[in-house]
């Protein structure tokens, strides 16, 4: 019993020496005049970065830390903040393939308005000639590309290369929805290598084309796949989409790990179904009633998903605020992926 007594009584004098020490070093600290010092850096920093009025506390993603501001997230064009990123392209280059019509024209028109040069690649001459004629020659060029032929691809990427100088990102967008088939014994063999060879060995090409004149060029880069809700969700569409979806997430993580070390970034998006020529074919409904039918099993209500939001994230993963982001699946399903309906305990 003693023996714990004299532990008890030796944690308290150690205490007590502790806080004697934290208090003296404090005093002087207040003496040198550390506490307006800390006082008249919180008011200048608040008043740095606050904009038109706004009061620091009330603005999204930002506490305070002993006076410190602390961004959570950078809201554009509020915070004057050292290194602090953009989501402009200005003097990036692009290259879309599948970009004559759905998510790959919305986001040719997204990052030219972002102040980057594209490149439409696609299957589809006359929207795609008409699209570049449309946002200008010196901001957009057109070429013919069939993604799973290797020739198209290699050639696509070094027109971008000579035409603007520089190939910065890689949108390996192209993609088909195959034969709306749910039954395995009725799904053909030749319907199923069909779509793997869009929709998987076309982002391969790309990604191994684009790494062939960006890592050379010393320069980083971004490479950015379409993948899909069904990469994450079994039963959301044919075994040979759905096969092909997950396989583009293996195939983001591990080029990732490859050309992380040349300073490269390779990502990812898997919308849910939006209104784009593939999905409402391969559903069979068009505009309002699409969307209706979509909303009906979402699960975040009272907001539809648009091919501009998936585009959106597109350019978020392509600009540099998300420089720091490889190897990343970014799931753009309103949290359908993580619900498990079936239970049923939320309830109103």
């Amino acid at each position: 019993m003693w023996v714990l007594e004299r532990l008890w009584e030796s944690r308290r004098n150690w205490g007590r020496v502790w806080w004697s020490g934290r208090m003296k070093e404090r005093r002087r600290w207040f003496m040198d005049g550390g506490e307006e010092k800390r006082r008249r850096q919180s008011r200048d920093g608040k008043r740095r970065h606050v904009k038109a009025g706004l009061a620091a506390e009330s603005l999204p993603g930002l506490t305070s830390r002993r006076g410190v501001l602390v961004a959570g997230a950078v809201e554009r064009g509020v915070f004057d903040m050292p290194g602090a990123a953009t989501a402009g392209l200005d003097g990036k280059v692009a290259l879309i393939t599948g970009g004559a019509s759905g998510i790959g024209q919305c986001t040719a028109r997204l990052f030219v308005k972002h102040g980057a040069r594209v490149v439409v690649a696609d299957i589809q001459d006359e929207p795609g000639s008409r699209l570049c004629a449309e946002l200008g020659a010196d901001a957009a060029s057109y070429v013919h590309c069939d993604v799973t032929v290797e020739d198209d691809v290699a050639a696509a990427v070094d027109h971008a290369v000579a035409r603007f100088g520089a190939l910065d990102i890689m949108f390996n967008n192209a993609g088909i929805g195959g034969a709306a088939c749910h039954n395995i014994r009725e799904s053909t063999k030749e319907d199923f290598e069909r779509v793997l060879s869009v929709n998987l060995v076309g982002p391969f090409l790309g990604t191994k084309h684009a790494a062939r004149v960006m890592v050379p060029a010393g320069r980083g880069g971004c490479i950015i796949g379409t993948s899909s809700l069904a990469s994450a969700v079994a039963g959301a569409a044919s075994h040979a989409y759905t096969c092909a979806k997950r396989a583009l997430v293996a195939l983001t993580e591990n080029a990732a790990a490859e050309l992380g070390r040349h300073g490269i970034r390779v990502n990812c998006v898997s919308p849910a179904a939006a209104a784009t020529p593939l999905a409402t074919g391969y559903v069979g409904l068009e505009g309002e009633s699409f969307e209706q039918a979509m909303e009906a099993v979402a699960n975040l209500k009272g907001v539809r998903l648009r091919v501009a939001d998936i585009s959106a994230a597109v350019l978020y993963l392509a600009s540099d605020d998300a420089r720091y982001i490889s190897g990343h699946n970014l799931l753009l399903d309103g949290g359908f992926s993580i619900v498990n309906p079936s239970f049923g305990i939320f309830k109103d």
